[in-house]
């Protein structure tokens, strides 16, 4: 995944320095959702020389390139997913902050249309599935917000 992420990267004209390289690598390495604080961390134990700034602007840059997409977590933080190339959607687990991906339906953007337009030509939409994963939903937890329930949000990878 490094060597197609990078070469998306190279494609989307981000100029790559030694440190962007570096989050490019750490990003390839992860599997499913992460968050910035989980790469400042594995830079960290890996003793690069990534500052937290460079993690936030990459981050940046690849989202607004589509090649990582933010989601919303249940507890305001935000995670962020490698994009695959094909519309899709997520589901997020509102207790313990699973994201998965899953196909869009209609396999075009946008896939949903508003009632109204007012004007507006639509060049994508972004669908968010909230509920709980099945682990969660097997278990005794709490379906409250990770807000109320704190272990929700610890230990994601």
């Amino acid at each position: 995944m490094q060597s197609a992420l990078l070469r998306s990267i190279d494609r989307a004209g981000i100029r790559l320095t030694g440190p962007r390289r570096a989050v490019a690598g750490l990003i390839a390495r992860r599997d499913g959702h992460f968050t910035a604080a989980d790469l400042v961390g594995d830079a960290r134990r890996r003793r690069l020389s990534v500052g937290r700034a460079t993690v936030f602007r990459l981050l940046d840059l690849l989202v607004a390139e589509r090649l990582v997409e933010r989601v919303d977590l249940p507890d305001g933080s935000h995670a962020y997913v490698p994009c695959e190339g094909s519309h899709h959607h997520h589901l997020v687990c509102t207790s313990c902050g699973r994201v998965e991906d899953v196909d869009c339906v209609t396999g075009e953007a946008p896939c949903l249309h508003p009632s109204q337009m007012h004007g507006f030509t639509l060049s994508q939409a972004e669908i968010t599935f909230w509920g709980r994963c099945a682990s969660c939903s097997a278990s005794d937890v709490d379906p409250s917000s990770p807000t109320e329930n704190p272990t929700v949000m610890e230990g994601r990878s």
